[in-house]
C-alpha cells in the first residue's frame, strides 16, 4: 500500500504556486487551452504536489479538449478515482494516489486499446523527461 502524503492547508499553500494550491487542493479546473504540457520527447508526467509518477509521456493524445489526456495512468494504483456530483454532473474525478490531490476526471471516450481519456489539468503536473529523475518533489 502506498504511504500517504499528509500536510496542513498552510504547508501546501507554501509548496505550491496559488494556481496550483486552487487545482490540487481545492478541486479546481484550469481554463482550457491554457495549459503547458504537451512534451513530444520520452517521460513522465509526475504529480507537481508530490512527485509520484502518474503517465508515461507514452500514452498521451490530442483529445482536443484543451487540457492533457491520457489513455492510462502508468500504474493503477497511482491515481485514485472518486464520484464526483459537482455542477449537476456525474463524472469520475480523478486524485493522486499519495497526496489526494485533484487531477482531472476519466471519461469512457479516449482512444484503444483502453478506451479511457484521462483528462487531467497541466497545473497539476510536472513533466520528467527520461534524462532526469522522476519524483523529486516528494517528501
Amino acid at each position: 500500500m502506498m504511504e500517504k502524503i499528509v500536510k496542513s492547508e498552510d504547508e501546501w499553500r507554501e509548496r505550491l504556486t496559488p494556481r496550483q494550491f486552487h487545482v490540487l487542493r481545492e478541486r479546481g479546473t484550469e481554463r482550457a487551452f491554457t495549459g503547458a504540457h504537451d512534451a513530444h520527447e520520452a517521460g513522465l508526467y509526475c504529480c507537481a504536489g508530490c512527485g509520484l509518477p502518474l503517465f508515461d509521456a507514452s500514452t498521451q493524445f490530442d483529445s482536443g479538449t484543451g487540457w492533457p489526456s491520457f489513455f492510462q495512468p502508468v500504474a493503477p494504483d497511482h491515481v485514485e478515482e472518486r464520484v464526483d456530483r459537482a455542477h449537476g454532473m456525474l463524472r469520475t474525478e480523478l486524485l493522486c494516489a499519495r497526496c489526494g490531490g485533484h487531477l482531472g476526471h476519466v471519461f469512457e471516450d479516449g482512444p484503444r486499446p483502453t478506451g479511457q481519456r484521462y483528462c487531467i489539468n497541466s497545473v497539476s503536473l510536472q513533466f520528467e523527461s527520461s534524462g532526469s529523475s522522476a519524483g523529486g518533489a516528494g517528501d
